[in-house]
């Protein structure tokens, strides 16, 4: 299947919606009310608000997210302790 590029961030932020919103709202219905005659039609509701809220969630949240994240400067922690250093220069003399 051979797709414009140009959809790409709306087809992953539909099938995240589609995927998160369909697993989660299935356990909390499930957890909530339990497997009763009125399950289906109570999920399948509460699924549908859950998908329209996730789809703009997945959306825009990673966009603001992104820019976020560029203005975290991340390091590395140093591998080797200043305690460690000091017992082998100790060691050394």
């Amino acid at each position: 299947m051979n797709i414009n590029v140009k959809y790409r961030n709306i087809i992953f932020a539909f099938l995240m919606a589609f995927s998160m919103s369909f697993f989660i709202s299935f356990i909390l219905v499930s957890i909530n009310r339990g497997y009763d005659h009125i399950f289906l039609s109570t999920w399948l509701k509460t699924w549908s608000q859950a998908f329209i809220c996730a789809f703009f969630g997945a959306y825009f949240f990673p966009r603001v997210i992104q820019q976020i994240m560029r203005r975290i400067n991340f390091v590395e922690k140093p591998h080797v302790i200043e305690k460690d250093l000091l017992m082998k220069k100790e060691d050394n003399s």
